[in-house]
């Protein structure tokens, strides 16, 4: 099966893949259709796909029958892609199955199922370890049959493998690590439905993140038994793109509606919850006048709206760049929910990697766990990594860029540490603001140094996260300056300032601004290389923005407006490439995608054979061979782990390439 990434943001992905149905876009909701018992017409939703249960239809005489006959998509009216479940969850319930793991993908193969599932063992949340072990043997056994069930009898079927382990940990990881190597359709995370219902998100997200940090990138994900739209946003960006929702018809059966900030009770409605064409035509009295066989219905049909509305909402925000702002709005409806997505910020480091450099979007602080973001510990990494002048100038924050808007005089300043003569040449100035601690004005403009909103009545966790973060740094200095609102705004310990103030006057060089943009973006040093020479900077009539950069007359790089990194020319890759050492910043292609490289063809991820791991998507990059010759350089679309992942797609957009 060919899946195909065409937009991201955090783990989430706006993607595609193709059963022999049709396309199916994700992050998508399967709606769940119970053979037989269907009363809603599902077509009307706009659905790509849908979920049954095969085990249900191969128990009834009659449905096996028709299905056999005429195919599962014929016995429940929906002509698109269809997924079946094998009967995992009568397991767990029951205890046994009257079918065997072969017997159920033969049939799941013979009523023409698009993506048919292995007889997985469900272990319940909070087993014994002994139990969710022996489980998962089995369920792996019964993964790899049945894919070498399909192989050899070249079933037409796409596969399910489904993640199983419990709450440990370490079992999700190894189950979805030993999967992987089956390299099957589609891997969907199973037994998590107890943990929803008794709403323990935080061990949720454990799970979630522990299965697919060692699930392939290039595989769709769909977490099983996820079916209320508050929770969509969250597992999207933890980088889930299936779910399926039985919720929208059981809620209804006890007069409940869905909406993101939880469920209603129509006992409970004054007025109907949303603008759908339920809500817009019927009101509470009506519903409750009805008959319950029509009113479950006319409800459930509620629940399908605002499931679709929600998912249709996390594509536009995968699309703008702002799917965590939505998750950090959507967490604030339950506490717990609050809670889960506090948990997800211990996994910065794995989100940072699926976390493009540069988006459409601001970054929005909406409180403390906007500090646990990954574009905030990337910063404060780089901003460590840089080379740093003998003293420090700490100033308060202006209106953004900050650098444009310095007041003549800058006012007031404290000395700390031991008192020295003030060298301006020999001194970083950076801005003291939440959420990035610490912002150097020579890089304020680069995203999203400046394109950051934050409230400005600051809150005590914001305080608290700048005030440490300086104490440390400011060790990297001989002396270091603070102005006096620093001082005030994040209550510094005044008894290790000295008393004695400056009055400073600094403008920023646009000479040491080019430099410092590209050192934050290609590595110490770059800057240097980049731009050395005789140097013409050209700026923007309209905005006054630097635009194009020449060095002996020839142009080495354009700087975007929107975020203000650089865009590399022919020159500015040679020097680049000649600046930095291997494997930095570069892609390796096979000696079959050379001369297409070369000529300014675009890179696909089945010609790469290495890359830098700290390439993230949307990143400047150049395009080697396996001697590191210079073939191009470009764009990349997708990060490390997702151009070693896929084998079909573009992993780099190319910009020019050197014949």
């Amino acid at each position: 099966m060919k899946f195909t990434i065409k937009n991201k943001d955090s783990r989430g992905r706006i993607g595609v893949f193709e059963t022999k149905h049709g396309l199916v876009r994700t992050p998508n909701l399967m709606p769940v259709i119970h053979p037989g018992k269907q009363t809603i017409d599902i077509n009307k939703f706009g659905v790509d796909i849908v979920i049954t249960n095969a085990y249900i239809v191969y128990k009834d005489e009659k449905l096996r029958n028709e299905a056999l006959n005429y195919g599962i998509h014929k016995l429940i009216n929906f002509d698109k892609s269809v997924m079946t479940d094998s009967g995992s969850y009568q397991l767990s319930v029951y205890g046994d199955l009257e079918i065997s793991n072969q017997e159920i993908i033969e049939f799941q193969e013979a009523i023409k199922t698009d993506i048919g599932t292995s007889l997985d063992i469900p272990t319940a949340p909070y087993s014994t370890r002994a139990k969710a072990e022996k489980d998962l043997e089995i369920t792996f056994n019964r993964a790899k049959e049945a894919k070498k069930i399909r192989d050899s009898k070249k079933m037409e079927i796409l596969l399910n493998s489904v993640v199983q382990g419990s709450t440990f940990s370490d079992l999700r990881a190894k189950s979805a690590k030993d999967l992987s190597t089956l390299n099957c359709d589609i891997y969907p995370i199973g037994a998590v439905v107890p943990l929803m219902e008794s709403y323990s998100y935080t061990d949720l997200v454990d799970v979630v993140m522990n299965s697919i940090s060692n699930l392939p990138d290039s595989k769709p994900r769909h977490l099983m038994g996820a079916g209320h739209p508050m929770l969509f946003a969250l597992a999207a960006a933890m980088g889930c793109d299936l779910f399926d929702s039985a919720a929208y018809i059981l809620y209804a059966e006890n007069d409940r509606f869905l909406t993101v900030r939880g469920s209603y009770k129509l006992e409970d409605l004054h007025e109907m919850p949303c603008s759908c064409e339920i809500c817009d035509k019927y009101t509470p009295d009506d519903l409750r006048g009805m008959d319950k066989k029509e009113r479950t219905k006319i409800i459930a049909e509620h629940n399908l709206y605002a499931s679709f509305a929600e998912i249709r909402v996390i594509r536009q925000a995968i699309m703008d760049g702002n799917l965590t702002e939505l998750v950090e709005e959507r967490s604030r409806v339950h506490p717990t929910l609050l809670n889960a997505y506090r948990r997800l910020g211990d996994y910065s480091n794995s989100l940072e990697v699926y976390e493009p450099r540069v988006k459409k979007s601001a970054f929005f602080y909406t409180g403390s766990e906007s500090l646990k973001r990954p574009e905030v510990r990337r910063h404060l990494i780089k901003l460590d990594e840089l080379d740093k002048k003998r003293d420090l100038a700490i100033l308060p924050p202006y209106k953004k860029p900050y650098s444009n808007h310095l007041p003549d005089n800058l006012g007031k300043f404290y000395v700390y540490g031991d008192e020295m003569d003030v060298d301006l040449d020999n001194t970083d100035f950076m801005v003291a603001d939440i959420p990035f601690a610490l912002i150097p004005l020579n890089i304020d403009e680069v995203y999203p140094l400046s394109q950051h909103e934050s409230p400005s009545i600051k809150d005590i966790d914001g305080i608290e996260f700048v005030k440490n973060f300086l104490l440390d740094f400011v060790d990297n200095y001989s002396q270091i300056l603070i102005h006096s609102h620093v001082v005030e705004d994040y209550q510094l310990d005044l008894y290790k300032i000295h008393p004695q103030s400056y009055m400073i006057n600094f403008k920023v060089n646009d000479y040491d601004k080019i430099k410092s943009i590209a050192d934050y973006q290609f590595g110490n040093g770059t800057g240097d290389v980049l731009f050395k020479d005789e140097i013409k900077i050209e700026k923007s009539k309209k905005t006054n923005k630097i635009r194009h950069i020449y060095c002996d007359g020839e142009l080495v790089a354009n700087m975007r407006a929107s975020d203000s990194y650089f865009v590399l020319a022919k020159e500015g890759a040679r020097r680049l490439h000649k600046a930095i050492k291997f494997p930095n910043n570069r892609v390796v292609v096979n000696s079959d995608a050379e001369s297409f490289t070369r000529e300014g063809k675009s890179v696909f991820s089945k010609f790469v054979v290495d890359c830098d791991s700290n390439i993230r998507a949307k990143d400047e990059v150049l395009i080697v061979n396996e001697n590191d010759d210079l073939l191009a350089f470009g764009r990349s679309l997708l990060n490390h782990n997702e151009i070693m992942n896929f084998n079909t797609g573009q992993a780099i957009k190319n910009r020019k390439g050197f014949n």
